[in-house]
């Protein structure tokens, strides 16, 4: 339920790249990521890392890892899948996994995630996703011509 919500709450926003770019982004930033941090939030527990992998990472925040690991476990992962940092918690990544595994998109947890830009953090990465988006289908206009 959650990846379904997820997927189609993406293109509404991309459609709104003319709103955000006439408002200016710098300015929709503070209300968009009030919006965000309250939805995320509350639905997964997010950390507001500005570059979200949720849809990749089974709807899990891969920030919740007290080390932030972002490719996967630690190697500490004990036996019964909880975390050696806090061992009465279960492993975020263990979490992702099973996650991923209920999803149709599933096998994007395979794929390499870049390093956290830290100077991202707290910023929305929805709007940072429809002005990517609105650029690269610019660019791909451009090109075609």
């Amino acid at each position: 339920m959650f990846e379904l919500t997820y997927r189609a709450f993406e293109p509404v926003v991309v459609k709104l790249h003319p709103l955000w770019k006439s408002v200016g982004y710098r300015r929709a930033e503070k209300p968009m990521g009030k919006l965000e941090r309250l939805c995320k939030g509350l639905l997964f527990d997010c950390q507001m890392c500005g570059q979200c992998a949720l849809s990749a990472t089974g709807m899990s925040c891969s920030m919740n890892c007290p080390k932030t690991m972002r490719n996967g476990p630690c190697g500490g992962v004990l036996q019964n899948g909880n975390c050696e940092v806090y061992p009465e918690k279960r492993c975020v990544w263990v979490e992702a996994w099973e996650g991923s595994r209920k999803m149709r998109g599933g096998d994007a947890i395979r794929v390499v995630q870049l390093p956290v830009d830290h100077r991202l953090k707290g910023s929305s990465s929805w709007l940072r996703v429809a002005r990517d988006a609105s650029e690269s289908g610019e660019r791909h206009r451009e090109a075609a011509r």
